[in-house]
């Protein structure tokens, strides 16, 4: 099989680099998507209310805001390669306490330091995928990297399927959060290899993270925060309920529910690939547009329209592949919004801002179930966050081609 050209365009640390991330990435969205699957389990088993199921995810979203924008920061002057070995073991610990907690409070806590790592990971990876790619070629690297948030997801669906139907109820949730420990334990092994991007070495000494916020780079700061609120806002709304709502609205069977989630993954790769590729050739602009009123569009037939359930599975590929293929987007977008030195600063604070502003959608919908149910919630916030969307892609500035600036210029 012959490797695409993005990939040959990088050098043999640049590779390394690219499986390691994408295996982190992979291990990183299963550890946190495994909540979602297991959630309708934990209502029946520990009694909680739909707000408290909402709370478990919204911690979560929260803390990772902190995770990546600290991650960020560190990794500015620290290194890329130095924090994505310890935000790898971060997560694997923080994950093995989700699954030996006890009660709603030790996972509430579980779930905080999972957020951590989550973010950490993420914000820091994108930012090194960033960096090693060349400007042509840097939104089909960068979003293929994304693309492993899919993976995660399909392993999250499959391992708590099978340890779900395998094992007692009480035994077979704990057991899917210990199936990542060995990869991530391969993972932080083949980082011990990796030597820092080209592009990170020859810039000067960090500057202050502050400057993200400075005449020049406010304006970037904003819209990129904006753009992570309405891309995250729609996937977690998304994401956290829709296999609720398939279970308990739809009353599907678990087998049902899981193919239902199959098919939303593989539209999700689907839309990983097409928005990579689009963000290249068209544009960061009009595939961020694209994407959003594609989002909208669907996922109003799916929650507003009286669809079967056959029609329902079908809308599942455009669904997934919209939600997903926006983040193919974003992680070109904002590398390209700082100089070097900044960079880690600025798309940690936009990127997980986005992402802790947007962990109040799980929760909305949490609320809004007892008023106007599941589907309609989801439905309803999905689309107010892909409006956002819309909106940071008219105020962007188009940054395809860009070649990484070393340094800012001017205050």
């Amino acid at each position: 099989m012959i490797a695409p050209r993005w990939y040959r365009d990088i050098d043999p640390n640049g590779r390394r680099a690219f499986r390691s991330t994408y295996a982190g990435f992979s291990v990183d969205a299963m550890n946190v998507q495994l909540y979602s699957f297991i959630l309708p389990l934990l209502l029946t088993l520990w009694q909680l209310s739909p707000a408290a199921g909402g709370l478990l995810a919204t911690v979560m979203l929260v803390a990772s805001a902190a995770g990546g924008w600290l991650a960020g920061l560190a990794s500015d002057r620290f290194g890329r390669v130095r924090v994505l070995q310890l935000t790898i073991v971060w997560m694997a610990l923080a994950t093995l306490c989700c699954g030996l907690a006890q009660n709603f409070e030790q996972l509430l806590v579980a779930r905080i330091l999972q957020g951590l790592g989550f973010g950490a990971e993420w914000a820091v990876g994108a930012v090194f995928m960033g960096e090693i790619a060349t400007a042509a070629t840097r939104g089909r690297l960068v979003g293929t990297a994304q693309s492993a948030w899919a993976i995660g997801w399909g392993l999250a669906a499959a391992t708590s399927t099978i340890a779900i139907a395998l094992l007692p109820p009480e035994l077979g949730w704990r057991a899917a959060f210990f199936v990542s420990l060995p990869p991530a334990l391969a993972i932080f092994v083949a980082r011990r290899r990796l030597s820092e991007s080209a592009t990170f070495l020859a810039a000067p000494d960090a500057e202050a993270w502050h400057r993200i916020f400075s005449r020049r780079m406010r304006g970037n700061t904003a819209r990129g925060s904006l753009l992570a609120i309405g891309t995250h806002g729609g996937y977690w709304a998304l994401a956290t309920w829709w296999p609720t709502m398939l279970r308990l609205e739809r009353g599907m069977t678990s087998a049902k529910a899981a193919t239902h989630m199959a098919v939303l993954v593989g539209g999700s790769l689907a839309g990983y690939v097409l928005g990579a590729t689009l963000a290249d050739r068209i544009g960061r602009r009009a595939t961020l547009a694209l994407f959003a009123l594609g989002g909208i569009v669907t996922v109003l037939l799916a929650t507003e329209a009286a669809i079967s359930d056959a029609a329902l599975l079908a809308l599942g590929v455009p669904l997934g592949l919209f939600a997903m293929g926006l983040y193919s987007a974003i992680g070109p977008v904002l590398n390209e919004l700082y100089p070097t030195r900044l960079r880690g600063s600025g798309l940690g604070f936009c990127y997980n801002v986005g992402r802790g502003v947007a962990g109040l959608a799980p929760f909305a919908v949490g609320g809004s179930i007892a008023a106007i149910g599941i589907s309609r919630s989801i439905g309803l916030y999905v689309c107010l966050a892909y409006l956002l969307v819309l909106l940071a892609a008219g105020l962007l500035r188009e940054t395809r081609g860009m070649e990484l600036a070393p340094v800012s210029k001017g205050a």
